[in-house]
């Protein structure tokens, strides 16, 4: 296996990292516009796989010249999703494997917007399914940690737990801080700006799939492992878009931990339409206002010296269990931030995020995992997954009851 990650921000940086570790693959290219950050993470891995190119992630004709120069199997698409058609376009077109942590992008029906959906994530990949089967490729897209990890779970308890399900709820928490900082997401902005502004997304069986206003259903979930209750709230996420596609179920939603300071962030940023992502002219110069406030805040992959606390990501599900009685489960898996920067010196939101298709490549490798055409995590058997982060990437995960 010979990999293309491009991206070496935060999560392109703690996935190679993650990689250095393991010997499935041959070679592992990091590639990002900036050409001294990938060397620069191709050194830090201090491992003679790594090497970094510079790559324009936009022109999808240069991601097929990388592949084919590197003689590349795999690309592994580890930036903002805007860029992940002519990532995916570029893989397809060099005849590569690809895989991704979030999918391609969302507009909102144009008179309606929270009541129907217009283009859905992932709408643009999923229609070219058929071209990428019909060569013997495999597009695994979500497969970070959420989405990724959490349809895993959405996977293993459909097969292990259940006989029916009622509602597979993602549901993310947090209690990390920033010190020294009034706002620093632990995430790309650009990217939580996209989720949480659009109209989230939710699916039921007898009316598919529909749209509802930002921040919308609050409600207080109960973390585990000392994080706690935190008020959670609807959030556009891929989970709801992939799980129904693989698992008999009745709805699906997602809900994310934001808290009332990052919720009114948020809402400031878009009542000024600092959210927008077209450009406009500023003294004859055309800049994207969401890029300009991305500019402004500090790198999140920098800000691990600066966190504390701990992150989770996880599955709630509702039915009726194998045994016949009713069953509520959370399963889920927390990153300690104070684990990942002395482990890997990277922070924890990142670090979670890349773990998954680190695994997900290497059971690729193995061909434990196989398939053709775009696929969501919930088409593999969750099984394997699961043991191989526990065995080999000694992550464990719980479930708890109720």
């Amino acid at each position: 296996m010979r990999v293309l990650a491009i991206g070496s921000g935060g999560v392109g940086t703690s996935a190679a990292l993650i990689a250095a570790r393991r010997d499935f693959f041959d070679a592992w290219v990091c590639a990002d516009y900036d050409v001294m950050r990938a060397v620069a993470l191709a050194e830090r891995a201090d491992d003679a796989r790594f090497a970094g190119i510079a790559l324009d992630a936009s022109d999808a004709g240069a991601v097929a010249a990388a592949c084919r120069a590197h003689g590349i199997t795999h690309v592994l698409n580890v930036v903002d999703p805007r860029f992940n058609m002519p990532i995916f376009n570029g893989a397809f077109e060099a005849g590569c494997h690809y895989l991704d942590t979030a999918m391609s992008l969302s507009r909102p029906h144009p008179t309606r917007p929270h009541e129907e959906t217009g283009i859905k994530l992932g709408d643009e990949q999923f229609a070219l399914s058929d071209a990428w089967a019909s060569r013997g490729l495999l597009a695994l897209c979500g497969i970070g940690v959420e989405p990724g990890l959490a349809d895993v779970f959405a996977r293993y308890a459909a097969d292990h737990l259940f006989d029916t399900i009622e509602e597979i709820g993602i549901r993310d928490g947090a209690n990390l801080l920033v010190a020294g900082y009034d706002f620093a997401p632990s995430f790309s902005i650009w990217t939580t700006i996209e989720e949480c502004l659009n109209p989230p997304i939710i699916w039921e069986k007898d009316r598919g799939w529909f749209t509802t206003a930002p921040f919308s259903e609050p409600e207080i979930f109960d973390f585990p492992e000392g994080i706690g209750p935190v008020e959670c709230v609807n959030v556009e996420h891929e989970e709801v878009l992939l799980v129904p596609r693989w698992i008999e179920c009745e709805r699906v939603t997602f809900k994310y931990g934001l808290g009332d300071e990052f919720i009114e962030v948020l809402k400031t940023l878009h009542k000024l339409g600092l959210d927008r992502t077209d450009p406009v002219s500023v003294r004859g110069i055309e800049v994207s206002p969401r890029d300009v406030v991305a500019a402004c805040l500090p790198d999140p992959a920098t800000l691990g010296d600066a966190m504390s606390g701990k992150t989770c990501a996880g599955t709630w599900v509702t039915g009726m269990g194998k045994d016949g009685q009713r069953r509520e489960v959370y399963l889920y898996h927390v990153a300690d931030n104070e684990w990942t920067m002395r482990e890997y010196g990277t922070q924890a939101v990142t670090w979670q995020t890349a773990m998954n298709p680190v695994i997900a490549l290497e059971l690729l490798a193995a061909g434990t995992w196989s398939g053709a055409g775009v696929l969501g995590p919930e088409a593999f058997d969750a099984v394997p997954y699961l043991d191989l982060m526990a065995d080999g990437y000694g992550q464990t995960w719980g479930l708890r009851e109720g």
